[in-house]
């Protein structure tokens, strides 16, 4: 299968630049955190001991920094079809800012912050990276992850 030298023009990237995903809001349970915790084999008493956790500084049981990749989030919607059918997760980074903690309500929304298209091996590939924002109930920002994909 041969691919397209080019598929982005100029006014779609202008045009996916910035557009949002609907929020999603999940609500953290002190099991979910727990059963988190003993998933990835951190047995830091913070994340799977109550009692433990209330003498910590935080007074309480919070989530592992990775736990936020385990809450629903939507990808944004760009207003135009991208026709390249594989997807490559091409890497992460994250901002931590505050801890989640249980009976929190965290709302993600994801944002494109840059697309583009490079040729590679296997032809026309293109890369968005989205930055999703994590907030708590308080309207604190608690994390933000920074990611790009690849369609190929």
């Amino acid at each position: 299968m041969t691919t397209p030298d080019s598929f982005l023009t100029e006014t779609m990237i202008s045009e996916a630049i910035g557009s949002e995903s609907s929020p999603v809001t999940s609500k953290i349970e002190a099991g979910a955190i727990i059963r988190f915790a003993e998933a990835i084999g951190d047995t830091n008493s913070i994340f799977n001991d109550e009692i433990m956790a209330r003498k910590s500084r935080y007074g309480g049981l919070i989530a592992p920094p990775t736990f936020l990749r385990s809450i629903k989030t939507i990808p944004p919607e760009i207003p135009f079809e991208i026709p390249f059918h594989r997807i490559l997760d091409a890497g992460s980074s994250w901002e931590y800012f505050h801890p989640v903690r249980a009976n929190d309500a965290i709302t993600a929304i994801g944002k494109v912050i840059d697309i583009n298209e490079r040729n590679g091996r296997l032809g026309l590939m293109v890369f968005m990276t989205t930055e999703i924002s994590y907030t708590n109930q308080f309207n604190e920002l608690i994390a933000t992850q920074v990611n790009t994909t690849i369609r190929y």
